[in-house]
């Protein structure tokens, strides 16, 4: 009776995940350095004073001071609020992104590893996309439905999703063949093979048996996808066929910077800075998820 009454109940895996992720240093840092980001580009703009829009020309081309902490550009605007407006676009870019594209392969990635008949036509189609040069297939799909979609849903809505679309239809390949190598093996397992054999419908041992435990390689692919499509996104917008000038982007920030690159170099490395950490963060944590859900490593 003694033992029943002082039993504690079972812990909660995910304080194991968590236990386990704290261990790996660098992902500590990088989940520290991406939140201060995230807390900067979202919250910043509710405390810092000046808009990422407003020109003031006698202003212009100020160095850091502490009413512009990284001064101003060209037209007497605050870098430090176009900073945060930019980083609000492109993490919203990065995650939306990333969500379609892990959601695409994932689903790609379990029919085909689950049903034998569509196999051999999605691993097809996903060798054809590997195939597809990534560059110049976005800038194709930019210049034929920019303007439609700018037509329908106006510029920056419009823009927002062509670049989402663009980059999550590019991107979704190597996650549908690592989910794929995880449901071939695990369909063979015999907790799959006994919830089979009682006539367990396919799409109820996919979501109940199937996916979690694909979740270790889909999150760390989620991880990933999210720094991918960030780069992606500012390489876009150096080019010019992301978001209009107007519309500040890290990427879009570095492009303008360029220009003044010998007078004022900050203007173009800032930007590439916070996309430097906002990756290298992303990359870090993606590498501590991976040892913390792996249950194989979990609890050395």
């Amino acid at each position: 009776m003694t033992d029943i009454a002082t039993a504690r109940p079972p812990r909660n895996q995910w304080w194991d995940v968590w236990d386990q992720f704290k261990t790996h240093k660098g992902a500590l840092v990088g989940m520290i350095v991406f939140l201060f980001i995230v807390f900067f580009c979202f919250v910043g703009p509710y405390i810092w004073p000046y808009s990422a829009t407003y020109i003031d020309i006698r202003s212009r081309n100020q160095g850091f001071s502490f009413a512009h902490p990284m001064g101003t550009d060209q037209l007497g605007r605050d870098i430090f609020a176009r900073m945060m407006k930019g980083g609000q676009v492109s993490l919203a870019v990065g995650i939306v992104a990333m969500v379609l594209s892990v959601f695409l392969g994932t689903m790609i990635g379990v029919l085909a590893g689950y049903f034998r008949r569509v196999d051999g036509l999605l691993m097809r189609l996903t060798d054809l996309f590997l195939a597809l040069p990534l560059l110049p297939l976005l800038l194709v799909m930019s210049m034929l439905f920019r303007q439609p979609l700018a037509s329908i849903f106006g510029v920056e809505t419009g823009i927002f999703l062509l670049i989402v679309t663009a980059i999550a239809v590019t991107s979704w390949m190597r996650t549908a063949r690592v989910v794929r190598g995880d449901v071939l093996a695990l369909k063979e397992r015999e907790y799959v093979l006994a919830a089979r054999s009682i006539g367990t419908p396919p799409r109820r041992l996919i979501l109940r048996h199937i996916l979690p435990n694909v979740l270790s390689p889909v999150m760390v692919s989620a991880t990933l996808m999210l720094a991918t499509a960030i780069i992606t996104e500012s390489a876009l917008s150096f080019l010019g066929m992301g978001f209009p000038p107007d519309f500040p982007t890290w990427g879009r920030l570095v492009a303008d910077g360029i220009d003044y690159m010998q007078q004022y170099p900050s203007r173009a490395m800032l930007p590439g800075i916070f996309i430097s950490l906002t990756v290298l963060s992303v990359n870090y944590i993606g590498d501590g998820l991976r040892d913390a859900l792996d249950p194989r490593i979990r609890g050395r």
